[in-house]
């Protein structure tokens, strides 16, 4: 019987090793070009090593489209990915959270709300799936690709989701980049001071590392503010997910069928905010330290694999197929965060 398991265990990780290898070999590759890029351009190209790898992902379908890669490449879109994503809880804290104060938790949760919502509803009005106005809602209301990836394992299969996942991916780096140089100057215009554009920029810009960028550029206070709202969103990519998976399992026959992340998607996200809250203020800090950068690397790996694999699952023709409704969608969940953000902290001045 043992035996027998041992075969089938072996058996199984026969059939992943060949497109897991080949995405682990396609992150390796993203993970070395992302900063030859930069450098290479004076710093005037410089894409995170997720979209790298997408890019790359995506130009060796052809490929990639072999059966021999499909098990590796499926496992680590929908196993893998959730893996690295529980283990993103160990960037919270919940003192830093509790610091922000009732007043901006309330603004925070609201705009990503209604930004997700506002989303949806504008990707209908244009005749786009709602799984990809959830998608693209996520997106700019919580953390990027990461949120992208996240919700893609609650929204329900339909034609072309591959594409939009990674058209998603692409542009919410694309408008991080570009918000990342426009926000500071407006939060000037409109008067803010530090702790009001740090706030500003945090509750704004889709992913972590455009926030860390035009924070610090600003100044450290601005820079300290804007992570620590970031990071409260990031903490809200459990609850988010979950809420989008129960509202499409409540759509029935209109959207198909989702799946909630299974609980220990859940439980270990939440326990590690928990330990990442108490244990660096204990003696065991020291060694939670360097366990922590560890389990970090290997939730940076596993998302730059999963979104590896998700390039080499994803064809070009498909990306091209894409138009101009679903940049609107984009652009347009981008712009409700925006406006829902600004307005909340005016009114809260």
């Amino acid at each position: 019987m043992a035996g027998g398991a041992s075969i089938g265990a072996g058996g199984a990780l026969r059939a992943l090793a060949p497109g897991l290898l080949l995405a682990f070999a396609v992150a390796l590759a993203a993970e070395g070009a992302a900063p030859l890029l930069k450098s290479a351009t004076g710093g005037r190209l410089a894409l995170p090593a997720m979209v790298v790898a997408l890019v790359i992902g995506i130009l060796l379908h052809g490929f990639a489209v072999r059966p021999g890669f499909e098990p590796g490449i499926a496992y680590a879109v929908k196993k893998l990915l959730r893996y690295a994503i529980a283990l993103l809880g160990l960037r919270i804290a919940l003192g830093d959270i509790l610091a922000l104060g009732a007043g901006t938790v309330v603004l925070v949760v609201g705009a990503m709300a209604a930004t997700i919502a506002g989303t949806v509803l504008i990707a209908r009005l244009l005749g786009r799936e709602s799984g990809f106005g959830a998608l693209a809602g996520a997106a700019n209301a919580v953390c990027g690709a990461s949120a992208t990836l996240a919700t893609a394992t609650v929204v329900p299969e339909y034609r072309g989701k591959g594409a939009d996942i990674a058209f998603t991916v692409v542009m919410a780096n694309a408008i991080s980049t570009v918000v990342m140089l426009a926000y500071p100057p407006l939060c000037r215009w409109l008067g803010f001071d530090d702790a009001a554009t740090g706030l500003m920029l945090g509750i704004t810009i889709q992913d972590m590392a455009q926030v860390v960028g035009a924070g610090y550029a600003v100044s450290e206070p601005v820079g300290n503010a804007a992570v620590v709202v970031k990071l409260f969103r990031v903490f809200l990519l459990l609850p988010a997910v979950l809420a989008i998976g129960w509202w499409f399992t409540r759509q029935g026959e209109t959207t198909g069928t989702a799946k909630v992340p299974a609980p220990i998607f859940a439980i270990v996200f939440l326990g590690l905010c928990l330990v990442n809250s108490v244990l660096p203020a204990t003696p065991l800090a020291a060694p939670y330290a360097a366990i922590k950068a560890i389990l970090g690397q290997a939730s940076h790996w596993g998302l730059l694999i999963a979104i590896a694999a998700l390039g080499l699952g994803t064809s070009i023709g498909q990306i091209l197929a894409i138009g101009w409704r679903h940049v609107a969608v984009f652009l347009g969940g981008a712009l409700l965060i925006l406006v829902v953000g600004t307005g909340g902290l005016i009114l809260l001045r």
